[in-house]
């Protein structure tokens, strides 16, 4: 649900740096194929464990990932499918305009 004091344009760039952090990104694209594991999820993207327990737990509070206890194994996963598909259309974006935001100054990391 929207809250009322937010323009659409806000919450979309709120949920754009969900997207934006590199440690959320390696490890939204590694959830892309199914449900991990952290342990699955810190050898599939070599962010310490620590790290990415921490931005697992930022994206499940943010509504993008979501957490399913399996025994003694947690297993995360994406929320909606179409996360994925979002990726895909980025890359699909990317194959076009790759070399324009590789040499783009006025957007930086971190």
């Amino acid at each position: 649900m929207l809250v009322a004091t937010k323009k659409p344009t806000d919450l979309q760039a709120k949920l754009f740096r969900g997207f934006a952090e590199p440690a959320r990104l390696a490890i939204l694209q590694a959830l892309r194929k199914g449900a991990l594991t952290v342990g699955d999820i810190v050898q599939t993207t070599n962010l310490s464990q620590s790290n990415v327990s921490n931005h697992l737990n930022c994206l499940k509070d943010c509504g993008l990932v979501t957490a399913n206890q399996q025994g003694r194994f947690v297993y995360y996963q994406l929320s909606d499918e179409r996360i994925a598909k979002l990726l895909d259309l980025a890359d699909e974006i990317l194959a076009d305009v790759a070399k324009g935001v590789y040499e783009c100054t006025r957007l930086q990391n971190g």
